[in-house]
């Protein structure tokens, strides 16, 4: 056992590759047998993630989830923005750049539309719940647009913690509800094409939630929606902590 464990270490990458991989094989396994698919695998390895982390953290002490066991210290890595970033450019690069251009105007105002539509309603949200400052209301609404664009508007403007953390917190129940929602609206929306894939992709954009929904309706619209909801990321990097916390700063 000493020597599976240092090989296990030592090899920490390789070991948080098989890690997640059998969460997202069980996942699967219980969504299709237990679910009928209607609940996305995805869903429920991002539900099992966060109890993993958060167990992590109460038996730990630490900040870090599972990376903090050495054992699984390559989740950390795993879970890093570098490799995040190089998946989200490899999705897309599964577009064909024809059907791209056809989105046009629509594709544009989808982005647009949805990012201040999403931060719009978790700045309400915030200031629902009593923060009547800017950094938070601002951090909290990017946190609604994706849970990645949260905390780099934190970090920007100078956001406590505490209010980037619940950033992170609203942008994961977003992008859940995109994943598990997507497959029971699809047929009424028209979600059935490159197209509105694309559109759907820029009006959501949590680019986890778009795929895991997109996977469920049919895996062949899947880069079309990544696609739109990687610049709606970009957008709202760009967009929120700039002109919208300058909106929400003089309305506070």
């Amino acid at each position: 056992m000493e020597i599976l464990n240092e090989v296990l270490i030592s090899n920490n990458l390789i070991t948080a590759f098989v890690f997640v991989g059998l969460i997202v094989y069980l996942s699967y396994f219980f969504s299709n047998h237990f679910t009928g698919g209607r609940f996305h695998g995805s869903a429920i390895a991002i539900i099992l993630g966060l109890i993993f982390a958060y167990s992590a953290g109460l038996f730990t002490d630490g900040q870090k989830g599972v990376a903090d066991f050495a054992i699984l210290s390559g989740v950390g890595i795993l879970g890093g923005s570098m490799l995040r970033d190089f998946a989200i450019v490899a999705t897309a690069y599964g577009a064909n750049f024809n059907d791209l251009r056809s989105s046009g105007k629509a594709g544009v105002f989808s982005l647009l539309f949805g990012v201040i539509l999403s931060f719009s309603f978790g700045a309400l949200v915030a200031i629902s719940f009593g923060y009547d400052d800017p950094r938070s209301i601002t951090t909290i609404g990017a946190g609604t647009v994706t849970f990645v664009v949260g905390p780099i508007t934190g970090s920007a403007i100078g956001a406590e913690s505490e209010v980037i953390a619940l950033s992170i917190a609203a942008g994961l129940v977003k992008s859940i509800l995109v994943m598990t929602i997507t497959p029971l609206v699809a047929g009424r929306i028209g979600l059935n094409n490159p197209k509105s894939a694309m559109v759907f992709g820029g009006l959501m954009g949590t680019n986890s939630g778009v795929a895991a929904g997109l996977a469920a309706v049919d895996p062949k619209l899947v880069p079309y929606g990544a696609m739109t909801a990687t610049f709606y990321t970009a957008v709202g990097c760009l967009l929120v902590p700039s002109v919208l916390f300058f909106l929400v700063s003089a309305l506070y």
